[in-house]
C-alpha cells in the first residue's frame, strides 16, 4: 500500500492523520470544499496536495486506500464513486488505530470542552519527560508546530471526539481508541445535528467509561456534576480533580504575577507541587490539573512536569495572540459552545482587566447555527464591553424552524445592558471594527471555522 486519499482532509483530525501517514512514507492526497488556514497552510507545509471540491475524478487513478472523514455524506460525489469502484476504505478512527496506535497504551482526552489544550499539554509533559509520545490532536500545539507525531515511546495521546465517526458508522470516534487512561473534562449537550439531547450525549460517554480496563485509570473532573454521577460505573480506579469541593487533586493557591499563573497543587489535601504556567483562566487551570494527575499516575519526574508546564505555549487559536497594532491587541480563539464562549471571554477579561474587551463571535458550528443555544448565548458575554456578531454562514443547511438568530442575540444582550452590534456580512463587521476599535482595546475573535480570515484581515488593516 503506497497511496492513500483522504476525503475531508482539511478537518483538524483528518489533516493531522494525513501528516502522520505522510511521515510514515505513504503518498497522501486529499480533497475538501472548506480549504482555509490553519489546516490549509499546515498541509501545504507538508507538501500534501489538496483538491478543492469533491469530484469522482479525484479517485482516478485509484488510490490503494481511502479514508473517509465524517463530513462526507453517502451522497457525496466521491463517496458514490468510492462505492462504484469498490475501493478499500476506513474511517479516521479506524485508520488511526491501524496505522498509529498499535502496540501503544492509549491516553484518551475526552469531554465537551478542553480536549485540545489538555491533549497538547499532556503530550508536551510526556515529551519533556523523554518518553517520545505519539499523539494526534485536533489543533496545532505551538510547542510542536504540528498536531501529530508517531513517537517511539509506549504512549499515544489522542483527542477523543464524541462526534460521529463516518456516514457508515454513526457511533462516536472515541469508542475506537482502546482507552487505557481517560481524562474526562466535561459533559454538556453539544452537536445538536447528531445528538437528540443530553441523555443521548451521556450514553456515549458511558460507553467510553465502560471501555477502560481495570488496569487503566479514569481521571475525572468532579466540578462537573454530570461526570460525578457517572463515576460509579467505572471498573478501573478513578482519580478526581477540580477547583471546588474535595477532589483527590485540587488547588491550594492560585495567583497571577509577572505574566504567569502561579499554582500550589494538592493531592488528597497535602501539598504536591508548586507550578508556574503562562496559561490563564479557570478552564485552563482545570485542564492543567488533570495533566498533573496523569503525570503522577505515570510516575513522571517532578522537574519534567514543572519544566513542561512552565514552557507550554498552548495551541493555535486557543487564546492565541496574533499581534498588536495601534495599541489594539488581537486574540483568536476556537470557542463556539456557550460555555466555552463564556469561559474564554471571562478569562481574557480577567487577564487583561485594564483593557476594553471587544468580543467578536461567529456562530458557525452545527449547534450554534441552531436555536438550541439561543438563550444561553445571551449569558455568555457578560464580561465583554462590546459584542459584535455577524449573520451565521451556511444557514441554508439548517431547517428554518431550527435556525439561530444573531439579531435576536443582539437584542437580548442589549436588554442586559451590554453594547452589541449586528452585521449582515463579515466585510461589514470588519468596517465596524475599524470604525469603533481604539488604542487600549483587546479584540477577541471566536469561531470554530475560518471566519473569512477576519482576525488576520483586521490586524493587517490596523
Amino acid at each position: 500500500m503506497k497511496r492513500i486519499h483522504l476525503m475531508g482532509i482539511c478537518g483538524t483530525g483528518m489533516a493531522s492523520l494525513a501528516g502522520l501517514l505522510s511521515s510514515k512514507g505513504f503518498h497522501i492526497t486529499g480533497s475538501d470544499q472548506n480549504v482555509y488556514p490553519p489546516m490549509s497552510d499546515f498541509l501545504e507545509s507538508l507538501h500534501i496536495p489538496v483538491l478543492s471540491g469533491y469530484r469522482p475524478e479525484n479517485l482516478h487513478p485509484s488510490p490503494d486506500l481511502v479514508i473517509v472523514g465524517n463530513v462526507i455524506t453517502r451522497q457525496n460525489p466521491e463517496a458514490v464513486e468510492l462505492s462504484r469502484l469498490k475501493l478499500p476504505y476506513l474511517s479516521l478512527p479506524q485508520a488511526l488505530g491501524h496505522f498509529a496506535m498499535k502496540g501503544k497504551q492509549s491516553i484518551v482526552i475526552s469531554g465537551t470542552h478542553g480536549k485540545t489544550t489538555t491533549s497538547s499539554l499532556a503530550s508536551w509533559v510526556l515529551e519533556k519527560a523523554g518518553l517520545d509520545p505519539g499523539f494526534m490532536i485536533g489543533g496545532i500545539p505551538l510547542n510542536f508546530h504540528q498536531n501529530f507525531k508517531s513517537g517511539h515511546g509506549p504512549y499515544f495521546v489522542v483527542e477523543g471526539d464524541e462526534y460521529d465517526t463516518a456516514f457508515f458508522d454513526k457511533g462516536p470516534k472515541f469508542l475506537h481508541y482502546r482507552p487505557w487512561v481517560v481524562i474526562l473534562t466535561s459533559i454538556e449537550f453539544d452537536h445538536a445535528d447528531i445528538y437528540r439531547d443530553l441523555d443521548h450525549v451521556l450514553a456515549s460517554f458511558r460507553k467510553l467509561i465502560d471501555l477502560i480496563p481495570d488496569t487503566g485509570l479514569l481521571i475525572a473532573n468532579t466540578d462537573d456534576p454530570r461526570i460525578a454521577n457517572e463515576l460509579g460505573r467505572a471498573r478501573c480506579p478513578v482519580w478526581t480533580y477540580g477547583l471546588s469541593g474535595q477532589p483527590m487533586w485540587g488547588i491550594r493557591e492560585i495567583f497571577f504575577d509577572d505574566g504567569s499563573t502561579h499554582l500550589r497543587i494538592a493531592r488528597e489535601g497535602r501539598e504536591f507541587s508548586a507550578l508556574k504556567t503562562p496559561l490563564y483562566g479557570r478552564h485552563n487551570i482545570s485542564n492543567l490539573l488533570s495533566t498533573v494527575a496523569l503525570a503522577s499516575f505515570l510516575a513522571l519526574p517532578q522537574d519534567a512536569l514543572s519544566q513542561a508546564v512552565a514552557s507550554f505555549k498552548s495551541v493555535k487559536r486557543r487564546q492565541e495572540i496574533l499581534g498588536e497594532k495601534r495599541g489594539i491587541l488581537v486574540v483568536d480563539d476556537f470557542a463556539h459552545h456557550p460555555t466555552a464562549v463564556c469561559e474564554t471571554v471571562r478569562a481574557v477579561k480577567e487577564r487583561f482587566s485594564e483593557r476594553r474587551l471587544v468580543a467578536v463571535f461567529e456562530p458557525r458550528s452545527n449547534s450554534s447555527r441552531r436555536k438550541v443555544f439561543q438563550e444561553r448565548y445571551a449569558d455568555s458575554f457578560e464580561a465583554a464591553d462590546l459584542v459584535m456578531i455577524p449573520e451565521p454562514p451556511l444557514m441554508q443547511k439548517v431547517p428554518p424552524e431550527e435556525r439561530f438568530s444573531s439579531r435576536q442575540l443582539i437584542r437580548d444582550l442589549q436588554k442586559k445592558g451590554i453594547a452589541a452590534s449586528y452585521f449582515e456580512t463579515t466585510d461589514a463587521l470588519l468596517n465596524g471594527l475599524l470604525d469603533q476599535a481604539h488604542a487600549g482595546d483587546i479584540t477577541l475573535f471566536m469561531s470554530n471555522g475560518g471566519f473569512d480570515n477576519l482576525p488576520g484581515r483586521f490586524l493587517k488593516s490596523l
